[in-house]
């Protein structure tokens, strides 16, 4: 009707529905900046953070991950903190292997060196190390990847002749598989008692893994030391160097070349390959003696004595190094 005026309801002229009053107070700190930097964080179900904490803490973990699990609008560093923790245990709980890695990547980022970080960190890469483990077990028992993680926790239990037994499998099933010739050629040195000729059956298997993997360090490096222990100084230089050549940051190629030049009474050029073992490994005793006696014998004095007391002093409570110029240092 002409005129009739519609009467609108009273404000809040009935109790709202938590629903509603939550899009309604939502809504008014969206308009006023003031109060909504005030606000205390929202988060999904209209439960604040620290209320699904406490839920993660009472055991009643499907409720509060939800919340969790939606970074947290806080300032407060030890509120994070706790909210990582919290959502660590509750994806484990809850057997939600995706969350779990979020939550430890975030907490790894943010508190590097946190001992409660490291700790939880350990825990919870191992249980998504296991899952995995177990999914491929389910879903490809028979595969050579199957066998080759099999292999390894045998060889971590000591089990030589069966994970050398497993290496073989993966072998037949993937004759270019990198890796599986240098880690039997490992067993080979690892196993108590060992036939006389374990010596050549190692060199062979990571002679091997190199023609598969010519960027294989770690074999090069072995090839080289079984060549010191030989006193085949010219091979040992020749592994030794690839070995650095390959790896930068491997300490004990660089030592194992510097000791082996200076061996063969190559002074001046096992200077460049021991300082870099030094810096490497600064804690290694024999990177230092090697060093002072390569500084020696190129007319270095001062160099030679400041290397020399570095390594009196870290073996000072310790015995000497075994360390591989020492066979034959003149």
């Amino acid at each position: 009707m002409m005129g009739q005026v519609r009467r609108m309801p009273a404000p809040f002229s009935k109790s709202p529905s938590p629903t509603s009053l939550c899009a309604l107070l939502l809504a008014f700190a969206m308009a006023s900046p003031c109060l909504a930097q005030k606000a205390p964080p929202i988060v999904p179900g209209g439960a604040s953070l620290k209320a699904s904490l406490e839920q993660a803490k009472a055991g009643h973990c499907r409720d509060a991950l939800t919340a969790l699990k939606t970074k947290p609008r806080t300032e407060e560093k030890g509120l994070r903190r706790e909210t990582g923790l919290a959502g660590i245990r509750c994806a484990t709980l809850s057997n939600q292997p995706d969350l779990l890695a979020d939550f430890l990547k975030i907490l790894n980022q943010e508190f590097p060196s946190d001992a409660d970080v490291l700790y939880v960190s350990v825990h919870g890469y191992s249980d998504l190390s296991d899952r995995a483990a177990k999914h491929l077990s389910q879903v490809a028992p028979r595969s050579y990847q199957a066998h080759e993680l099999n292999a390894e926790a045998l060889e971590l239990q000591g089990k030589w002749d069966q994970a050398a037994a497993e290496y073989q499998v993966v072998l037949k099933q993937n004759p270019e598989s990198p890796g599986i010739h240098f880690r039997l050629g490992r067993i080979l040195l690892s196993k108590p008692n060992p036939p006389s000729d374990v010596a050549e059956q190692a060199k062979k298997e990571f002679q091997a893994e190199l023609k598969i993997d010519p960027s294989n360090a770690g074999a090069e490096y072995v090839l080289g030391e079984l060549a010191r222990q030989d006193q085949q100084w010219d091979d040992a230089v020749k592994h030794f160097g690839r070995a650095s050549q390959l790896d930068g940051g491997f300490g004990d190629a660089f030592l194992g070349l510097g000791a082996s030049l200076i061996a063969t009474k190559k002074f001046a050029e096992a200077v460049p390959p021991l300082e870099a073992a030094v810096k490497l490994e600064p804690a290694n005793p024999a990177a230092h003696y090697n060093l002072a006696t390569a500084y020696s014998r190129t007319g270095k004095k001062a160099e030679a004595d400041r290397e020399f007391a570095i390594h009196r002093q870290m073996t000072q409570k310790e015995p000497p190094p075994d360390n591989p110029s020492q066979e034959n240092p003149n």
